[in-house]
C-alpha cells in the first residue's frame, strides 16, 4: 500500500537510486519522485520488479496552468510512468469553482489516459469540508482514479483521519491516498481504517519496522 516517496528539491540521482533500491528491498507498491527524476528511477528499477513508478504533476502549488500540467503529464507518460499524482488549484476549490477544478483534472486525464493511474492531490488540510467534498466530486467527474490528501509541503499540514474518511465517503468509487505526516504504524493503521487504500511515505523502512515491532532509527523526511 506504500508509495515510497522522495520529493525534496535537493534530491540527487544517487538519492533516487537509493530510494529505488530500498523500495525493491522493502516491497513497496511504488516509488514516487519528481518528474526530472523519472528517468533515473526507471533506470534503477531491476528487470522484472513489481515496483511501480509514480511522478508528481503541478507540484507542489497546483498553480500551474492546465496546459502546463497536461504537458508535464504527457512527458511523464512518454517517460514510462505508471502513475501521476497531480495537484489541483487549491484556491479554485476554496472559491467553490469546482467546474474549473474538474476541467483542470480532465486536462491531465486526457494527457495521461488509462492504464496510467491518476491521483488528484486536493491539499485537504487547507480546505473546508465543503471544499473537500466539492474537489473530490470534481475529481470523480474528471475520471480520476484516486483522491489524495496532501503534498506534504503545505504549512496547513498533511493527512488527517477526518479528511480521509470524508473523502472516502464522498467518492466511494475512487481510491484514497493518505500522505503528509504518515510516519508510524499507528498513524498508517488509522488512515487505513478511515478509508485509505494507499499511503504516501518517505520513511517507509521506519514505518514497516514499527509495524513489525522492531526498533527503527529516525529517517530523514523525503517531503511527505
Amino acid at each position: 500500500m506504500i508509495d515510497h516517496t522522495l520529493l525534496k528539491p535537493e534530491a540527487t540521482r544517487a538519492d533516487v537510486e537509493a530510494l529505488v533500491a530500498e523500495a525493491v528491498e522493502l516491497g513497496t507498491f511504488s516509488v514516487c519522485v519528481s518528474p526530472s527524476m523519472l528517468a533515473t528511477a526507471r533506470a534503477a528499477l531491476p528487470e522484472g520488479t513489481q515496483v511501480k513508478l509514480a511522478v508528481v504533476c503541478g507540484f507542489p502549488s497546483g498553480k500551474h496552468g492546465s496546459a502546463i500540467k497536461a504537458a508535464e503529464a504527457a512527458e511523464s507518460v512518454a517517460g514510462g510512468t505508471d502513475e501521476i499524482d497531480m495537484v489541483i488549484d487549491i484556491g479554485a476549490a476554496l472559491e467553490g469553482r469546482f467546474d474549473d477544478v474538474r476541467d483542470d483534472i480532465a486536462a491531465v486525464r486526457a494527457a495521461a489516459p488509462a492504464p496510467v493511474v491518476l491521483k488528484v492531490i486536493i491539499e485537504s488540510a487547507a480546505l473546508t469540508d465543503d471544499a473537500i467534498v466539492g474537489a473530490c466530486r470534481a475529481a470523480a467527474d474528471a475520471g480520476a482514479d484516486f483522491v489524495k490528501t496532501s503534498t506534504g509541503f503545505h504549512p496547513a499540514g498533511g493527512a488527517t483521519e477526518h479528511a480521509v474518511r470524508l473523502m472516502a465517503e464522498t467518492v466511494p468509487q475512487l481510491q484514497v491516498k493518505a500522505s503528509g505526516g504518515v510516519r508510524s504504524a499507528e498513524q498508517a493503521r488509522a488512515m487505513i481504517a478511515a478509508g485509505a487504500t494507499r499511503l504516501g511515505v518517505s520513511g517507509s523502512r521506519a514505518l514497516l519496522e514499527d509495524a513489525a515491532g522492531t526498533a527503527a532509527a529516525p529517517s530523514s523526511d523525503g517531503g511527505y
